[in-house]
């Protein structure tokens, strides 16, 4: 009886072993869990890494665009100069560029006088031999003295009222009708009143910037064949040269009476050769 007893206990708990959870079961489950946690740690320590290597591409995209916004504008600026200095340079070359058609004419202007003075004293002399009394040669040695007067003053005149290039400059009204008259330029006058507002002289515009009464001096700006040329700080009955396109003789501004706020004066304009301008004709036609 004790012994069927006591085999019957020993099967029943091997039974009970034998059908309980293996332990390398729990070990597995537990493995995968810390696998799982490890790899979610790793994905979420990714997608922090990729978020925030985003915002940094994010963020020095916009100052790489920042900066090439940047050099850009001051490339134009650099431009803007660039061509305004070569603007200015063209002027100055070509106030310097004196023809040799403007040469010939102060030398035929030379050799006019020279001829003029030479024949007015011939003709004294004549006179003088073919007179036998003492009162008419004293009489047209005085007039051969006040030939040589008026010949110095013309010359003393001329040489006060004369630019480089050999123009006459006129100071004011009088004289500028004088100038039309001679028939060699055509002369527009001018007076500025505003500093904000261009006015329409000839084929260009002119803008008053601003005048020193005390120092007697203007600063305007001109346009010209679409560029904008600035005059600063010009002295009165000072030339302003100035070329335009197709013209190989210089234009010239003068302002001849300076007050606050207010310049007067006139813009002088060769007039066409009539040659060249028989020569375009037949071109065009």
């Amino acid at each position: 009886m004790t012994d069927l007893m006591g085999h019957d206990g020993h099967d029943e708990a091997t039974t009970f072993r034998t059908e309980g959870t293996p332990r390398w079961v729990g070990i597995a489950v537990v493995t995968l869990a810390v696998v799982s946690l490890v790899s979610l740690g790793v994905g979420w320590n990714a997608t922090t890494q990729a978020r925030n290597a985003e915002q940094n591409l994010t963020l020095q995209t916009k100052s790489f665009q920042q900066d090439e916004d940047g050099l850009a504008q001051r490339l134009t600026q650099t431009e803007e100069a660039n061509a305004q200095e070569q603007s200015d340079l063209n002027v100055v070359t070509n106030r310097l560029q004196l023809t040799q058609g403007e040469l010939d004419a102060a030398r035929h202007q030379t050799a006019q006088i020279k001829k003029d003075y030479t024949s007015q004293i011939s003709n004294v002399n004549s006179q003088l031999q073919t007179k036998a009394s003492a009162d008419d040669v004293k009489s047209l040695g005085g007039d051969v003295n006040g030939v040589k007067t008026d010949l110095e003053s013309t010359k003393a005149a001329l040489a006060s009222t004369t630019d480089q290039f050999g123009q006459l400059i006129a100071k004011n009204h009088d004289e500028i009708d004088q100038l039309r008259r001679l028939g060699e330029r055509d002369y527009y006058e001018f007076t500025l009143t505003s500093t904000s507002q261009k006015q329409t002289v000839g084929d260009m515009q002119i803008q008053l910037r601003g005048t020193n009464v005390k120092h007697n001096q203007f600063s305007l700006a001109m346009y010209v064949d679409d560029m904008r040329l600035e005059k600063n700080n010009r002295a009165v009955d000072e030339p302003i040269y100035f070329y335009t396109q197709g013209t190989r003789t210089p234009l010239e501004l003068v302002v001849n009476q300076i007050s606050k706020n207010k310049i007067t004066g006139y813009l002088s304009v060769p007039k066409a050769n009539p040659t060249q301008a028989s020569a375009s004709t037949g071109a065009a036609n």
